[in-house]
C-alpha cells in the first residue's frame, strides 16, 4: 500500500472540514469566535415563548388537541432532532417553547397553523392590477421547454414567493409566474381615514354575530353593501366610498363574519382590517375567501387542493438559477386534484370570472391565475400555462434556513388549534457553564486514562492511539462547530456524554487490531508482514463492531426525544469519524512504523513478549 495516499486524504479532510468552519455556514466574528460551539439550554440557558391557545367562544381546548399541538410544535423546532429543545403543556391553554441561545427568529413563526391552500383567483381590485401592470424587476416568462422550471420571484411577507411546477410529460405543459415586489402594507384608498380595534385578549377570541355588525354598520350601508356586485371604483368617484364609511369601523373580528363578497366588494374595508382577522379566517375549503395581496384585495374561489394533499416538502437548490426552493410532492389522489385545478385554470374562457380577474391582475395575459395560500397570507399567485401534475414547487426570495422552514411547516402538519404569541423572556441555565467544565475535564480524563494504559501496554503502538483519538477529538470538535451553525446541532451534558462513551469504542478498535497483530507474529510471520496480515483480518471485526454502535445510535436516536437524542447523536457522529481515522490514519501509520528500527525492538514496540517467543525463523506472508 502506500500510506503517503491516505495520509494525504486525512490531511484534505481536515483542511475542508475547518475551511467550512472558519468561513461556510454563517460564519461570524473572530477566529476564535468561529471557534465556539453551540451550547445547549442546560449549559448556557436561552429564550422562553409562550402560545395561548385560542379558540372560538373563548372554549378550552381539548386535552387530546393540545397534546397534538405540542407534537408538532416540538416537531417544527426541532425538526432535526438535535436541537434539544424543550416543548411544554402549562395549564389548559398555554404551550411553553425554550431554546438555547437567542432564538427569537426560531420561535416567531412555530405557531403559525400552515394551512395551505390553492385557490383560483376569481375578482381582483384595481390596486393589484396596478401593481401587477408595472412589476420592479423582469416581466413574466415561461420556458419554452416541457421540462423546465420556470419560476418568479415574487415574495410575500412569510419570505416565500411564486411557485412554478414541474408539468408532466404527457401534457408537455409549462408552469407560469410573474414577477411582483413585496405586498404593500398599506390599505385600500379610503374616503375616510380608517380606524381598527384591539385585538381581543390572547385566547379569547371574540364571538361575534351578523346582526350585531349589521346593527353597527347600519341599515342603509348594509343594505347598499349587499346589492354590490362588483367592487366600488373610488378612482373614478372618490365620493361613492361615502355610503360605506361605517364598515371601516369594524374590527378584524367583525370584519370576519362578513360574506367574501362583501369583504371584496365594500372599498372601505381595508387591508389592515383583512389582515388582521382572527387565524383560521379562511381555512375552510368550502368557501370562497377574500384576501389582500400586492397593495389589493382578490377574491378567491372554493379550495379544491389543500396542504394535506402533499406527500412531502423538502427544500432544494434549483440547479437552474441557483436559488432555494420547497418542492412539493403530491399525493395519487391529491396529484389528480392539482391537475383538475391547473386544467381549469389553463383552458378557462375569457367568459370565466377567473379570466377577468387575471386580466385585471396582469393585464393581457393568457391564462388564469391560482392563489398559494399559506394561512392568512398569499404566497404568489402565478398564472397556469399548463395541465400541471407531479412535482411542484415554491420558488423566490428564500434562503436555506426559510425554505426548510416552510417545508418543515408543512411536513409536520397543522396545528389542531390556533395560538397567539405570548411573553417571551430570557431563562438561565438549569445547569451553567460548571457543569460543562465538569464534562470536559471528564472527556480529558477519560482520555488520559486511555492514553495512559496504551503507552503503559502498547509502548511505540501507544503513540498510534493517542494520536489517533487526538485527531478523533479535532475531527469531532469541527464538525460539532459547523453542525451547530447549518443544523442547528447544540451541545449539552447529554451530548458530552455520548463522545466520552466513543473513547471506549475507539479504544476497542485499537485493542482487536493489535492484538490481531500480537497472534500474526506469534504464529511465526515477521512484524513487518504481520501489519498488513493482522489489518485484513482485524478490519473486519472494527467494521462491524462499530457498524453495530453506529446501528444503536440510529435507533435510540429515532425512538427518544430531547436528551436522548443529543447523546444518540453525538455517539454515532463520533463513532463515524472514528472510522474515518481507523482507515485514514492508524492503519497508514502502522504501516509506516512496520519499517522502523523502533517497531522491531521488543523493548520499544510493545510486541516484547510476543517478539521473544516468535522463532528466529519467520516466514514471510
Amino acid at each position: 500500500m502506500h500510506p503517503g495516499r491516505q495520509l494525504g486524504v486525512l490531511g484534505l479532510v481536515f483542511v475542508v472540514l475547518y475551511l467550512l468552519v472558519f468561513f461556510a455556514g454563517g460564519a461570524k466574528g473572530s477566529f476564535t469566535d468561529r471557534l465556539h460551539p453551540k451550547l445547549g439550554l442546560d449549559l448556557v440557558g436561552g429564550t422562553q415563548a409562550t402560545y395561548i391557545a385560542s379558540v372560538q367562544g373563548g372554549q378550552v381546548p381539548t386535552k387530546e388537541s393540545m397534546e397534538q399541538a405540542r407534537s408538532i410544535i416540538e416537531n417544527r423546532v426541532n425538526a432535526l432532532g438535535v436541537s434539544e429543545a424543550e416543548v411544554v403543556i402549562q395549564g389548559d391553554r398555554n404551550i411553553v417553547v425554550s431554546l438555547a441561545g437567542k432564538a427569537d427568529d426560531q420561535l416567531k413563526d412555530l405557531s403559525e397553523a400552515a394551512q395551505m391552500r390553492f385557490r383560483l383567483v376569481i375578482g381582483a381590485t384595481g390596486d393589484v392590477a396596478s401593481t401587477a401592470l408595472n412589476p420592479p424587476t423582469a416581466k413574466p416568462s415561461a420556458s419554452a421547454s416541457g421540462s423546465a422550471k420556470p419560476s418568479a420571484a415574487a415574495s410575500a411577507t412569510t419570505g416565500a414567493s411564486a411557485p412554478a411546477a414541474n408539468p408532466s410529460a404527457a401534457t408537455g405543459g409549462q408552469g407560469g409566474g410573474e414577477v411582483m415586489k413585496a405586498p404593500s402594507p398599506s390599505a385600500t384608498p379610503t374616503p375616510t381615514p380608517t380606524t381598527t380595534a384591539a385585538a381581543p385578549a390572547p385566547g379569547q377570541q371574540q364571538q361575534v354575530t351578523v346582526a350585531e355588525v349589521e346593527k353597527k354598520i347600519g341599515p342603509a350601508a348594509w343594505a347598499a353593501a349587499q346589492k354590490l356586485t362588483a367592487p366600488v371604483d373610488l378612482s373614478s368617484d372618490p365620493k361613492a366610498g361615502l355610503a360605506y364609511a361605517t364598515f371601516s369601523k369594524l374590527t378584524p373580528a367583525e370584519v370576519n363574519v362578513l360574506t367574501p363578497q362583501m369583504q371584496f366588494n365594500v372599498p372601505t374595508i381595508s387591508c389592515d382590517q383583512l389582515n388582521a382577522r382572527p387565524a383560521g379566517a379562511i381555512d375552510d375549503v368550502n368557501k370562497q375567501a377574500t384576501v389582500c395581496y400586492q397593495g389589493g384585495k382578490i377574491l378567491m374561489d372554493k379550495a379544491p387542493v389543500v396542504g394535506d394533499d402533499i406527500s412531502k416538502a423538502s427544500p432544494q437548490l434549483d440547479q437552474q438559477n441557483g436559488q432555494w426552493v420547497v418542492s412539493l410532492d403530491f399525493k395519487s389522489e391529491g396529484s389528480t386534484k392539482w391537475a383538475n385545478l391547473t386544467r381549469q385554470a389553463f383552458n378557462a374562457t375569457s367568459s370565466d370570472p377567473c379570466y377577468t380577474a387575471a386580466t385585471a391582475m396582469y393585464g393581457s395575459i393568457e391564462h388564469c391565475a391560482v392563489a398559494v395560500v399559506l394561512d392568512k397570507k398569499v404566497i404568489s399567485a402565478p398564472q397556469i400555462q399548463g395541465v400541471l401534475t407531479g412535482t411542484s414547487q415554491i420558488t423566490g426570495q428564500f434562503t436555506a434556513v426559510t425554505a426548510k422552514e416552510l417545508a418543515d411547516q408543512l411536513n409536520f402538519g397543522a396545528l389542531p388549534v390556533t395560538f397567539e404569541a405570548g411573553p417571551a423572556q430570557t431563562v438561565s441555565a438549569t445547569l451553567g457553564v460548571q457543569q460543562l467544565r465538569a464534562g470536559l475535564l471528564a472527556a480529558a480524563i477519560g482520555m488520559f486514562l486511555v492514553a495512559v494504559y496504551a503507552f503503559f501496554y502498547y509502548r511505540l503502538l501507544g503513540s498510534v492511539i493517542f494520536l489517533s483519538l487526538i485527531l478523533s477529538g479535532l475531527l469531532t470538535f469541527g464538525a460539532l462547530v459547523f453542525l451547530g451553525r447549518t443544523v442547528g446541532f447544540t451541545l449539552t451534558l447529554a451530548g458530552i456524554a455520548g463522545f466520552i462513551v466513543s473513547l471506549g469504542v475507539a479504544a476497542d478498535s485499537f485493542v482487536i487490531y493489535f492484538e490481531r497483530l500480537k497472534d500474526e507474529i506469534h504464529e511465526g510471520r515477521s512484524p513487518r508482514s504481520a501489519v498488513p496480515r493482522a489489518w485484513a483480518r482485524a478490519r473486519r471485526t472494527i467494521i462491524s463492531a462499530n457498524t453495530i454502535t453506529i446501528m444503536a445510535a440510529v435507533v435510540l436516536y429515532i425512538v427518544s426525544v430531547g436528551a436522548v437524542q443529543g447523546f444518540a447523536f453525538a455517539l454515532g457522529l463520533s463513532t463515524v469519524l472514528d472510522l474515518v481515522v481507523v482507515f485514514l490514519f492508524r492503519h497508514p501509520i502502522m504501516t509506516m512504523f512496520a519499517n522502523t528500527k523502533a517497531f522491531l525492538s521488543p523493548r520499544v514496540s510493545g510486541l516484547g513478549r510476543v517478539l521473544r517467543r516468535a522463532p528466529t525463523d519467520v516466514k514471510e506472508a
